[in-house]
This record gives structure tokens, C-alpha cells and sequence, in this order.
């Protein structure tokens, strides 16, 4: 069985094409005009060990905003649609990954009740061209369309950079490890027999 989705969004804001393998080999085909975004997706999926293949346009003369928050959509959506039914997964992942003097630990559970937690703060309010209030825009969108509960929590850094480069690689790995089938699992991994 191969769990993999594509989705496909077409706003006057942005146009976004975008196809997620959730057992893929880290291989990301990324072309979007927010460059700080590309690099965030491309370590999310090697850390996750999954394929992505992107291809986002967008109003980013205005900002990065509506770029970054599609993608989020489109990412989210084609999460929940490549893991259909849930049946055989572990549903929880915990990841912590330190980058140089950060350590960012993610948590999810593929509930199927979205929400997000994050503690984090970011030093700088830019990396580059790239506003780091978008980084909680792209979290919360891939949440609310995943429909799962995601907890970030930022330990301690210094460096904007590294803080977010360890969330999006500690993100990947909690992802990998929540979507992995588990033998033992019978059905769902919920009491309630469904998520």
C-alpha cells in the first residue's frame, strides 16, 4: 500500500501543486519563491523520510504570507488524505533535535482533533527576507488541515535560524515516527474505535 496524496489549490493568491509520500526516501522536489520556506521543507523531509514534491507560486511582492500559509493547507490536507483510514499507525510521534546551542522538541497526535500548542520565541522577528511569525501561520495551518494535535516547544537558542531549522527537523521525525504502521496495532490506536 502505498500512502500518498496530491493536492492541488489555485487562489488568486497562490497556485500550489503539491504531492506528499509518507514512506518515501527524504526526496524533495521543491520550487517555491520563498527560499527560507523551500529550505524549511526540504530538511522537514529528509528528517521525516518522506517524499515531497512541490511546485507554489504566489503574491510574494506583498509578502510571504499567503505562499507560506497555502502551502501549510496543501501540506496538511494531503497529510490527512495519504494516511486514510489511520489503521495500523502508532499515532503519537515526540521528537527532540538540537541544532548547534537550540533544542526544539515536537510532539503530535494524529487525532483527528486539531490543535497547536507552541512555546517558542524567536530572537529576530526575519531570517533573511523570511518573517518568523509565518513559521506559527505555517504550524497552525498544517495542523488544522492534518487534523492533529501539535505541540513545539523550544527548550533554549540564541539563533532564529537554528531554532526553526531544529522545529521543522524535529517536526519530520515526530511526523515519521506518529504515521509508522505498528504490527501490534489492531484497527485504530484509539479506544473509541475511530479518530
Amino acid at each position: 500500500m502505498t500512502r500518498k496524496a496530491s493536492i492541488e489549490r489555485n487562489t488568486k493568491e497562490t497556485q500550489i501543486n503539491l504531492s506528499f509520500t509518507i514512506d518515501g526516501e527524504g526526496a524533495a522536489k521543491l520550487e517555491t519563491p520563498v527560499p527560507f520556506m523551500t529550505h524549511m521543507l526540504d530538511l522537514f523531509t529528509k528528517h521525516g523520510q518522506f517524499n515531497l514534491d512541490l511546485t507554489a507560486n504566489g503574491d510574494v511582492d506583498i509578502d510571504d504570507h499567503h505562499t507560506t500559509e497555502d502551502i501549510g493547507i496543501c501540506l496538511g490536507q494531503a497529510l490527512k488524505d495519504a494516511l486514510g483510514d489511520k489503521m495500523g499507525i502508532k499515532r503519537y510521534g515526540n521528537a527532540f533535535v538540537p541544532m548547534d546551542e537550540a533544542l526544539a522538541q515536537v510532539v503530535v497526535d494524529l487525532s483527528n482533533r486539531p490543535h497547536l500548542e507552541i512555546r517558542a520565541e524567536f530572537p529576530s522577528q526575519k531570517v533573511g527576507t523570511f518573517d518568523t511569525e509565518l513559521v506559527h501561520e505555517f504550524l497552525w495551518k498544517l495542523a488544522l488541515e492534518a487534523r492533529m494535535n501539535l505541540h513545539v516547544i523550544v527548550h533554549y537558542g540564541s539563533n532564529t535560524h537554528h531554532i526553526i531549522e531544529a522545529i521543522f527537523k524535529a517536526l519530520g521525525r515526530a511526523l515519521d515516527e506518529a504515521t509508522t504502521i505498528d504490527p501490534r496495532v489492531k484497527g485504530v490506536p484509539s479506544t473509541k474505535g475511530m479518530l
